[in-house]
């Protein structure tokens, strides 16, 4: 079966070498164009030392050199580790400290950042830097240009004996707490997230070939991915195009105006998104600027969930779409995919069939009964661990009744049709009064009235309850909050409706689009609420 993500690319590189792969403003390579170049950066990287298993991180944006840089870091078996470019220094500093990285590429534009994060870490001794829209004539003494990396190899594949055991790895976390290093053999998340198994039947596919052999039958599609490649919603989506023969578009920022323009000159068929926060400012680009977007026949929200309401205007819009929603995590790869409705209701939460090996499981890791609560929780091919966290490891990953799983801290609950309701994340749980709130509920429910553009939620203390519901809020219209209050009761129960809310501009997100609850805690401790409930 398949070894590890490079043979799979080369099988598609070996049945479609003409076929345009990656396409990114004026630029477009080919599959064979693309191999040869991720051969070279990988022949550079094996002459300066980078031999198989070492940690290479990527702090680069969208863009044709950051799929080569994956791609030559897998071809050499060495493990490319993904760096938020959002991040500050002391972050970047613990990162690349904690992923014992060896090298580091780099886009020009955050070079200051890294390299005063990397002075202090003395495990990154080589480092390239990638041109971009920053002005600048030299790399730093210290880094290599990215072209010149690129023109020192040999375009021809080096022999090298991969293993499906090479491995994959994804940091996650840092809104919430420190980043951690999921560790995965590569088949396993081929298996759950990059097409190895069927997402619609959850069917193995019968070999490592099939993706390029189907795919060399068909007709190409074009897939523009939005989301940054430094999270596994935009990274595996990209891969599982890239394995089946289709070409992956990409913009280097998140810009709604230059995505509409890019559909409009490329005609991509598919487009993958990250939730509301990506969906809510295209509806308004397009809104302003129709572009002609009739080659679309699919968008795919991964990593965040869209609320019912965007899903009212999408379908609006756009009524012959397949939209999408698909949940999973770093822990668990694909965990679920659900299609999207007109007017369902906003106050229940999302609801998707689950995939290969997704259970709902109580605490003790047993599958409960239709209609009960319980942890999301996924069997079969699972993630090795946490990077040098052991402890953990153990508390996420049991084995119980001989079967290995990793329980999340997603709560759901096992409707009678076999489906699954998420109910939200048990570690953002709002205990009011001993009744449990869970954050992502009030979320939808607020983002679907008519004035709010963007919402997050959080727990503040109270004197009587211990904690409240409260809520930092962005808005298309001035906010009533006697209306919004009514509109929150008539979907939930009284002791969920946010007691305070606070105004701001633009709700802080991750590059994923996942909300930035550490923000919005900061946030309203520091100031007084703009609305109060009486």
């Amino acid at each position: 079966m398949a070894r590890n993500f490079a043979d799979l690319f080369e099988h598609a590189v070996d049945a479609m070498p003409d076929r345009v792969a990656l396409l990114e403003g004026d630029r477009s390579l080919t599959f064979a164009e693309v191999d040869a170049r991720a051969n070279q950066l990988a022949a550079h990287l094996s002459d300066v030392g980078i031999r198989a298993g070492a940690h290479i991180g990527f702090q680069m944006h969208n863009g044709i050199e950051t799929v080569e840089t994956l791609l030559a870091c897998f071809k050499t078996r060495a493990v490319p580790i993904n760096i938020n470019y959002r991040y500050g220094v002391e972050e970047l500093r613990y990162v690349y400290g904690n992923a014992d990285l060896a090298a580091l590429v780099y886009h020009a534009t955050y070079a200051a950042a890294v390299h005063e994060a990397a002075a202090s870490v003395p495990s990154v001794h080589h480092r390239i830097v990638v041109d971009d829209d920053t002005a600048h004539t030299e790399p730093p003494v210290d880094a290599v240009h990215y072209e010149d990396a690129v023109a020192a190899g040999a375009p021809e594949r080096r022999s090298t004996e991969r293993s499906a055991d090479d491995l994959f790895m994804m940091y996650t976390g840092g809104t919430t707490g420190m980043p951690k290093g999921v560790m995965w053999r590569q088949e396993d998340m081929w298996r759950v997230l990059g097409g190895g198994i069927d997402f619609y039947t959850g069917e193995p596919v019968a070999d490592e070939y099939q993706q390029s052999r189907v795919g060399a039958q068909g007709a190409q599609v074009t897939w523009f991915v939005l989301p940054p490649l430094i999270h596994a919603a935009a990274m595996m989506p990209t891969f599982t195009a890239l394995w089946s023969g289709n070409a992956v578009l990409f913009e280097p920022r998140f810009d709604p105006d230059r995505v509409w323009q890019a559909v409009a000159r490329h005609g991509p068929q598919v487009m993958v998104i990250t939730g509301d926060a990506m969906a809510r400012p295209l509806l308004a680009a397009y809104r302003a600027a129709p572009v002609d977007a009739s080659g679309l026949f699919a968008i795919g929200s991964g990593a965040a969930l869209l609320s019912q309401s965007v899903k009212n205007e999408l379908l609006e819009l756009f009524p012959s779409l397949v939209i999408t929603d698909s949940i999973g995590s770093s822990e668990t790869g694909f965990g679920g995919i659900g299609f999207a409705q007109k007017d369902d209701n906003p106050g229940r939460g999302p609801r998707v069939q689950t995939g290969r090996g997704s259970l709902v499981v109580d605490d003790e890791g047993r599958r409960v009964e239709p209609g009960e609560e319980g942890w999301l929780a996924k069997t079969g091919s699972v993630p090795i661990g946490y990077y040098k966290d052991p402890a953990k490891t153990e508390r996420l990953f049991k084995t119980v009744d001989g079967v290995r799983m990793v329980v999340t801290d997603d709560r759901a609950k096992v409707e009678t049709d076999g489906s699954v309701t998420l109910l939200g994340r048990g570690n953002m749980v709002i205990n009011t009064g001993g009744e449990k709130v869970f954050v992502e509920e009030v979320e939808g429910v607020l983002k679907a009235h008519d004035g709010i553009y963007d919402a997050v939620v959080v727990g503040v203390p109270h004197e009587r309850w211990g904690r409240q519901v409260a809520a930092v809020v962005s808005v298309s219209a001035p906010l009533d909050g006697a209306a919004l209050d009514r509109h929150v009761r008539a979907h939930l129960a009284g002791y969920k409706v946010p007691k305070q809310v606070w105004l701001t501009d633009a709700v802080s997100r991750a590059p994923s689009g996942k909300p930035d609850y550490r923000w919005a805690k900061e946030y309203v401790a520091n100031r007084p609420p703009d609305y109060q409930a009486e």
